[in-house]
Formats: structure tokens, C-alpha cells, sequence
């Protein structure tokens, strides 16, 4: 199922005063820790030719990017994943992926295929011997997660999801993709953070009022795009 995805780039200050409004009718995402976000780590990967960078900086629609998702560091969940973007609205594919497969990816190589492979790794699989899909860049940051929920459960007509992902950093030490010391850049200027907002059928017009401010600015670009940038031209987005 496609989703609708729209995300803001706003000032400190500006996002604490919608979260503070978002608090007080959402919940924090169950799957939080104790300390109310998780880190989230990503590694993007891109072909020969950058099609995804310049896709994403050409607003190209449709596009596909694939990566690989960790949590926390934590390497007893990986994921790979293809992302498709249409129209305001994603659409997302994963599947499990071994620790050693990853940390074939993370050198560069490419892993072996298996018989029992599903269609999305071997769609990955295909991409990296043809169009020599190799790592492109090392996506982490801090996640504050709310979600509608009713009597504890998340509401499923519309599944909203609205999360304030803060000390967006860029790497390309691919091989220290799991380590919680992994050097990195900040990518935004001082102060700047990112709201997403998600929802699937439709958004309830409550929370669409708390989200109402009027020096917040909806972005296009991806932090996959911001993280890139950053590597391509050595300039933080202000």
C-alpha cells in the first residue's frame, strides 16, 4: 500500500513547539526504548552513474532507491529495503538480511545469490552486477516516534505516524556501519531538524491542525539527498 509522506525542515524551537502540541494528543511509538526515540541507521546505495542522487535532485518521479536499516546498532534485525517514491506518496519493500551478507556489502563485494532467495534481494542482486550498485552513503539519526493509538492500538484506517528525527548525520566509513562510534558530519545547519508526517488513507483534520504553523516549510528532498550533498559539495544545508 502506498503512503503519504510529507516532510518539514524547520529551526529547533519551531519543532519543539510541534512536538510539544504532538505530545499532547499522540502517543510515543511502542517500539521506542525507554528513552522515547531510537537511532536509526541507514546505508543507501547508488549505481555508476548517481541515478538516485540526481533523480532525487531532478524531483524525478517515479524513483527507487534500495538500503540497508539497522536500529540502535543492533544486528540482530537488518533489513533491506526499496523505497519508491510517487507523487507525495511511498511505497516500501523489505526483507531480512544476514549479518554476514552486510558486512559483505559493507566492504564493497557483492554476496553470493541462494536458491531460496526472495524476488526483492534478487532484484538487488541484479542491480549490483549490472549497474555496479555499490554503498553511496551512510545515513544516521536520533528518531522521536508518535503514532495515533486508541485503546493502545494504532488507529488503522489511517496508521499516523509523526516523528522528529534529530542529529542527521552523513557517512562514508562504510565498514563501520554497526559501530556506535561511526565517524560522521552533521548535515544541518545548527539548530535545524526534520518532521515527517505519515498516514495512509487520510489524515484526521485534529492532527492536521496541530501541525499548523506558518514559517514551516515542506522539503522534497530526502535525507538520503541532504546526506549526499553534504559528501558531494562538503556544505551542511542551512
Amino acid at each position: 500500500m502506498y503512503r503519504h509522506e510529507y516532510k518539514y525542515l524547520a529551526s529547533g524551537p519551531i519543532l519543539s513547539m510541534l512536538e510539544k502540541r504532538v505530545f499532547s494528543v499522540l502517543s510515543i511509538d511502542p517500539h521506542a526504548s525507554s528513552r522515547g526515540f531510537y537511532h536509526i541507521r541507514s546505508l543507501y546505495f547508488d549505481d555508476m552513474h548517481n541515478s538516485c542522487y540526481r533523480e532525487n535532485e531532478d524531483g524525478t518521479q517515479p524513483r527507487e532507491k534500495f538500503r540497508v536499516r539497522v536500529y540502535d546498532c543492533d544486528p540482530s534485525v537488518i533489513s533491506l529495503e526499496l523505497k519508491r517514491k510517487e507523487g507525495g506518496k511511498t511505497l516500501k519493500h523489505s526483507c531480512p538480511l544476514s549479518l554476514d551478507r552486510l558486512k559483505v556489502l559493507m566492504e564493497g563485494g557483492i554476496p553470493a545469490l541462494k536458491a531460496d532467495d526472495g524476488s526483492l534481494f534478487r532484484r538487488f542482486w541484479t542491480a549490483m552486477h549490472t549497474v555496479s550498485l555499490r554503498p553511496a552513503v551512510i545515513v544516521a539519526y536520533d528518531r522521536v516516534p508518535y503514532v495515533w493509538m486508541q485503546c493502545g492500538r494504532v488507529v488503522p484506517a489511517c496508521n499516523v505516524r509523526v516523528t522528529f528525527d534529530r542529529n542527521i548525520r552523513s557517512s562514508t566509513a562504510f565498514s563501520s556501519f554497526l559501530s556506535p562510534s561511526l565517524a560522521s558530519r552533521p548535515v544541518l545547519g545548527l539548530g535545524s531538524s526534520l518532521m515527517e508526517v505519515k498516514y495512509d488513507a487520510f489524515l484526521p483534520d485534529f492532527i492536521y491542525e496541530l501541525l499548523q504553523c506558518g514559517s514551516l516549510g515542506e522539503t522534497t528532498f530526502s535525507k538520503y539527498y541532504l546526506c549526499r550533498k553534504l559528501n558531494m559539495s562538503g556544505q551542511k544545508i542551512a
